[in-house]
């Protein structure tokens, strides 16, 4: 292994937690946004739980609030990615084919950095590894590795 090899492979896993936590929080304010209203004059504001935007916020928050404490990170993601997808062909494409000009570019790179997260796993400083160093992914069912080897 070469040494950049080396240097890439050491780093890999916390600059993949940047990427996590930075995402999930921003994933999180868009949530806070719909289900709190929070902070005031922002768009689209306060909706009702009960309406797809609601119900979008509100998932915006669970899994934003999981992939930054790095908990049920490849669950939380997936779902993430799969919501921005979603966000996207409902909402922006049929406004236009171009992202640039439907907004759809951020529900993009939502839905891609999601979906490398569930793929990939959360890096470094995650509850998923302090967890799977307890022991307790055969319990709580964090990594088929382990079920498989119980």
């Amino acid at each position: 292994m070469s040494s950049s090899n080396a240097v890439e492979a050491r780093i890999a896993p916390f600059t993949l937690a940047a990427l996590r936590v930075v995402a999930g929080g921003l994933f999180l304010a868009h949530g806070v946004i719909k289900v709190a209203g929070f902070p005031a004059g922002a768009q689209p504001g306060l909706q009702p739980l009960l309406s797809l935007f609601g119900v979008g916020g509100a998932i915006e928050v669970v899994t934003g609030a999981l992939l930054i404490l790095g908990l049920f990170t490849r669950p939380a993601a997936f779902i993430a990615s799969g919501q921005m997808a979603v966000a996207y062909w409902l909402f922006h494409a049929p406004a236009s084919i171009y992202p640039a000009v439907n907004g759809g570019d951020a529900a993009i790179l939502f839905s891609f950095i999601f979906l490398h997260i569930a793929v990939v796993g959360a890096g470094a400083f995650s509850l998923d590894g302090v967890l799977r160093r307890k022991g307790f992914e055969s319990r709580i069912g964090l990594a088929a590795a382990a079920a498989s080897k119980a």
